[in-house]
């Protein structure tokens, strides 16, 4: 459960203009989509996947480092990091249980499968959508354990698209949609006042110190 109390005074050293951005992203914030991105060598290509993920109202994004360790790249993040959950994973396995337990469907984005492609996909079902690397795509463990594929129709002679494109036209499509529906996609109230806090953590310098006086001034 969410402090009230400790939320109302941490929103309290914010501006009021501050804490209304919060609101109105807060209200095109979803998990009903999820991205998934395994094994990227290039980590400007995951900061970029972040990016596109808090652009278009993406809650949370699932990092695999199986192979590559890695740090998201601040510079093109540009910030996405404080705004964006990210939950990293060891194993690509581990991965895809965790957001089958969730609900999620998973689906593999690849050219090469005639599954769907980008317009007639479903949008009703929460889905976990997975990206691979550059050069290999997504491992066989992933594309044997997919509920579905996902494919963005092409007519040039290029086969594939790099990753971060990819994923920025299929994220801002999908969400596009989901939105004009009728789906029930929005966060909970749970969830937003969760969201809140984080931000507002995320917002104030020296929140420790911040935290550590309330608290203190509390007991």
């Amino acid at each position: 459960m969410i402090d009230l109390d400790y939320l109302n005074f941490l929103e309290n050293i914010l501006t009021d203009n501050r804490k209304e951005r919060f609101l109105q992203v807060l209200k095109n914030r979803t998990k009903h989509f999820t991205v998934a991105v395994e094994d990227v060598y290039q980590m400007h290509n995951t900061s970029a996947v972040m990016r596109s993920c808090e652009v278009f109202g993406v809650q949370e994004l699932h990092v695999i480092e199986q192979r590559y360790g890695k740090r998201i790249d601040k510079e093109i993040a540009l910030g996405a990091q404080k705004w964006v959950d990210i939950q990293r994973h060891d194993s690509n396995i581990n991965c895809v249980e965790s957001l089958k337990d969730k609900g999620y469907q998973i689906i593999a984005t690849t050219p090469h499968e005639n599954d769907c492609v980008l317009e007639d996909f479903d949008i009703s079902k929460p889905s976990a959508l997975f990206f691979g690397t550059e050069k290999e795509g997504l491992s066989p463990e992933i594309m044997q354990r997919a509920d579905g594929f996902l494919k963005i129709p092409m007519v040039g002679f290029t086969e594939s698209l790099n990753i971060s494109v990819s994923a920025a036209i299929i994220i801002q499509n999908l969400t596009s949609r989901l939105r004009n529906s009728d789906i029930d996609w929005h966060l909970s109230e749970e969830e937003i006042l969760e969201k809140r806090l984080a931000w507002a953590k995320n917002s104030i310098k020296d929140i420790k110190r911040i935290e550590a006086r309330y608290y203190g001034e509390k007991n």
